[in-house]
């Protein structure tokens, strides 16, 4: 394998870190400097000198404009995420954040997990919307993070993607692992972590589809990556290959994609609970004019 993918599996960082070692001399491959598109080799000796580890990201307590509180008790808080909002904070994101909105509302939330992610059992992309739950209660946390990892979590999300998927309905079987060239992308690559996606179309327009997805596995970009490899991505997912200028007239600045439902088994009692939530104005005006065009 190339050094920068090779290491990136081996101890768990970026492509571009490694890329950064090696520019800076700190990879040696039996005693010499590698460059990140040179070849490891069985047997040879590996010298890594590591950066020093990145410092916790302080939770700011500030309030967040459009994050809805769906539901809350002793054990669990059920939000409806805005754009632009991540789950939380992160090296090189200084916007608002879901834990951030929480703290300045007052909720107290799990102090399970890193610092900047207390509480958090799954996250949404930074621009999609929708529902999303945390963990208030230590017991909650262990929970729900075991109930996302047994694939016992119900998740639905409505996905707006480019023509028609042919069938109009099935499961996309393929595995997810970062782009080979590019580090900020995910792609559908021999060797990649199992992602399984199932759909049904909801209605179809002349330019467009609208999908019931539902999520059996949870990798970062699923969605995304999955139908762009269908040559069918999400309407104004500029990153994954769709049309800007079909975008531009449906009025989108992002990807048309919003977690709708989410179903697990409440931790304090094993009933299960689901929360849906409705469509943003941008999202549902794009459906508006798409109904137009008939």
């Amino acid at each position: 394998m190339r050094v920068d993918a090779g290491l990136s599996k081996l101890l768990g960082l970026s492509r571009t870190v490694v890329a950064t070692l090696a520019e800076s001399g700190d990879v040696l491959v039996d005693g010499r400097p590698a460059g990140k598109s040179d070849r490891l080799v069985a047997g040879a000796w590996l010298e890594v000198a590591l950066p020093q580890p990145e410092r916790p990201v302080e939770v700011k307590a500030i309030a967040v404009e459009g994050l809805e509180v769906i539901h809350q008790d002793d054990d669990v808080v059920v939000v409806d995420k805005p754009i632009g909002v991540a789950a939380h904070p992160s090296p090189g994101w200084s916007g608002p954040t879901v834990i951030g909105g929480l703290a300045a509302a007052g909720l107290r939330i799990s102090t399970s997990g890193a610092a900047e992610r207390q509480g958090v059992v799954h996250r949404l992309d930074v621009g999609t919307t929708g529902v999303m739950v945390v963990a208030k209660s230590e017991h909650a946390y262990t929970a729900l993070k075991r109930a996302f990892k047994e694939r016992t979590v119900e998740k639905r999300y409505h996905a707006l993607v480019q023509g028609h998927p042919d069938p109009s309905e099935g499961t996309i079987d393929a595995p997810i692992d970062r782009h080979p060239r590019h580090d900020y992308r995910w792609a559908v690559v021999a060797g990649g972590k199992p992602s399984i996606t199932h759909y049904s179309t909801i209605e179809a327009f002349r330019a467009a589809s609208l999908l019931d997805v539902k999520l059996e596995t949870g990798r970062t970009h699923q969605i995304r990556v999955h139908f762009s490899a269908l040559r069918h991505p999400c309407v104004g997912d500029l990153t994954y290959g769709s049309d800007p200028t079909l975008a531009k007239r449906l009025g989108l600045s992002r990807q048309w994609l919003h977690a709708r439902t989410l179903g697990f088994h409440h931790p304090a009692d094993g009933q299960w609970v689901e929360f849906t939530s409705d469509y943003p104005a941008d999202l549902a005006g794009a459906l508006a004019v798409l109904a137009d065009d008939y």
